[in-house]
C-alpha cells in the first residue's frame, strides 16, 4: 500500500516535467533572444517592459554574466542551438572588453556602449562573471575564458571576508556582521567551477562553505537561516540581525542538497530538505498565498518596505528545492508543497498574453510592476529553475 502511494505521488509530480521544458524552450529563452540582444554594442538590454521593449539601456554587469551563463549552460545541457551560442558570445565579448577595472574587479553597471557607470562595490558581479566564463568554456574551450574565470574566482576568495571594501557604509568595529549571500552563492559556484579548479579543490573548499551555511547562519533554536550574524555566528538583535529572507534560505538549501548528493552525504540532504520545508512553512502567506520577501525573525515590523511583495525568483527557486527534496528523499511533503506552489506560481507570475513572466506582485498576488526585466530581474532565475525542475522531475521513477 505504501509503495503504491509513493509511486502515485511520484507520477503525480513527474507529470509536470514536459510543461517546464516547453515553457523554457518555447517562451522564456526566445523572449530574451528576440528582445535583449544588443547587436550594435554587444551585451544585453535587461530593462524590458511587458512587451519586450527596451525602456532603459544601462547594462548591469551581474545580469550580463547571468545571461552569458544561461545561454552557455542551455547550449551545453539542453540543445546545441547556434542562436544560443551566438547570444552567449555576444555577452562574453562585451564583458571581456568592458566589465572590469584595472584591479580585475567587475563593475556594477555600464552604459550601453560599455563605459563604467557604477563602481565595483558588489561582489556578485564577480560571482556571475566567474560562472559565465566557466560555463562558456565548457561549450567553447578557450584559454582566455578559463583565465578570466579562474582570476575572478581567486579575487572573490581574497575579498570574501571584506567584499565591500572601501564601498562599505558601516563604521568598522561598531557592529561587525557577516552576510549570508556570499557563502550561499559559493555553494553553487564551487560546483560550477569543478572542471577548472579540479575535484580536489572542490572537496576541500565546499565543506568550508557548507559549514558556514549550516553551522553559522542556520539557527537551531528557530530552525531558520539568518541573513546577518556576528562573526562568531551569534545573532544580532538589530534590524539587520533579525532579517529573514525565505527565498535566500530555500535557494541555498537546494545548493546544499546538490553538494550533499555530490559527496554522498544523505544526512546533509535530509537536513537541508527539512530546513527548506520549515522555511517555507514559516514564510508562506496564510492569508493571500505566496512567499513573503522579507520577515523579521522575532515578528517585529521589517525594515524593508517591500517585505510583503511576492517575487518571481523566490517562488521559482522554491519549486526547484521542492523537486530536488522529493527526488533525493522521497518526502511526500515536498510533493504536496510543490503542487501547491506550482499552482500559485504559474497562475500569478506567467504572462499568457505577451510572454515571459512578471517579477513583482503585491501581497494579494496582483501584478505590481509589469516589467519583464530591469536592474534586478534578468535572464537567469526563471530559465535555470525551469530547467532544474524539468531535469529533476524527468528522472523520477515512472
Amino acid at each position: 500500500m505504501l509503495a503504491n502511494a509513493a509511486a502515485a505521488t511520484s507520477m503525480g509530480i513527474a507529470r509536470h516535467s514536459e510543461l517546464y521544458l516547453s515553457e523554457l524552450k518555447d517562451n522564456i529563452l526566445p523572449f530574451w533572444v528576440e528582445h535583449s540582444r544588443d547587436e550594435k554594442n554587444g551585451g544585453y538590454f535587461t530593462c524590458l517592459d511587458r512587451y519586450g521593449k527596451v525602456y532603459d539601456t544601462d547594462k548591469f554587469v551581474w545580469l550580463q554574466g547571468r545571461q552569458v551563463w544561461c545561454f552557455s549552460y542551455m547550449y551545453k545541457q539542453l540543445e546545441a542551438n547556434p542562436q544560443w551560442l551566438h547570444t552567449a558570445l555576444l555577452g562574453a565579448e562585451f564583458l571581456k572588453q568592458h566589465g572590469r577595472d584595472a584591479e580585475g574587479n567587475w563593475y556594477f553597471s555600464l552604459t550601453a556602449e560599455g563605459i563604467p557607470l557604477v563602481q565595483p562595490y558588489n561582489i556578485f558581479s564577480d560571482c556571475f562573471a566567474t560562472m559565465a566564463f566557466a560555463a562558456l568554456d565548457r561549450v567553447q574551450p578557450r584559454d582566455e575564458w578559463k583565465q578570466i574565470a579562474l582570476d575572478t574566482f581567486e579575487n572573490i576568495i581574497r575579498r570574501q571576508d571584506n567584499w565591500k571594501g572601501i564601498y562599505s557604509k558601516a563604521v568598522p568595529g561598531t557592529r561587525p556582521l557577516k552576510n549570508f549571500s556570499l557563502p550561499m552563492i559559493l555553494c553553487n559556484l564551487s560546483l560550477e567551477l569543478e572542471h577548472l579548479i579540479g575535484a580536489n579543490r572542490v572537496n576541500s573548499f565546499a565543506p568550508q562553505v557548507v559549514d558556514q551555511v549550516m553551522n553559522v547562519f542556520y539557527q537551531p533554536d528557530s530552525g531558520l537561516i539568518l541573513e546577518n550574524v556576528h562573526p562568531d555566528g551569534t545573532p544580532s538583535d538589530s534590524f539587520e540581525g533579525r532579517v529573514f529572507n525565505p527565498g535566500h534560505a530555500i535557494e541555498a538549501m537546494w545548493f546544499i542538497m546538490d553538494l550533499g548528493n555530490r559527496f554522498g552525504d544523505q544526512a546533509l540532504i535530509e537536513k537541508a530538505k527539512d530546513i527548506l520545508l520549515h522555511t517555507l512553512e514559516h514564510g508562506w502567506d496564510q492569508e493571500h498565498g505566496g512567499i513573503f520577501y522579507f520577515l523579521d525573525i522575532k515578528g517585529h515590523p521589517p525594515q524593508q518596505l517591500e517585505w510583503d511583495q511576492k517575487l518571481w525568483w523566490v517562488h521559482v527557486e522554491t519549486l526547484v528545492g521542492l523537486a530536488k527534496g522529493y527526488a533525493l528523499t522521497g518526502d511526500p511533503r515536498c510533493a504536496q508543497w510543490f503542487e501547491k506552489l506550482h499552482a500559485y506560481t504559474w497562475s500569478h507570475f506567467r504572462d499568457e498574453e505577451y510572454g515571459e513572466w512578471f517579477g513583482y506582485l503585491n501581497r494579494r498576488g496582483e501584478v505590481l510592476l509589469p516589467l519583464k526585466g530591469g536592474k534586478w530581474k534578468g535572464c537567469f532565475h526563471i530559465p535555470r529553475s525551469l530547467y532544474q525542475v524539468y531535469k529533476t522531475l524527468s528522472e523520477l521513477p515512472g
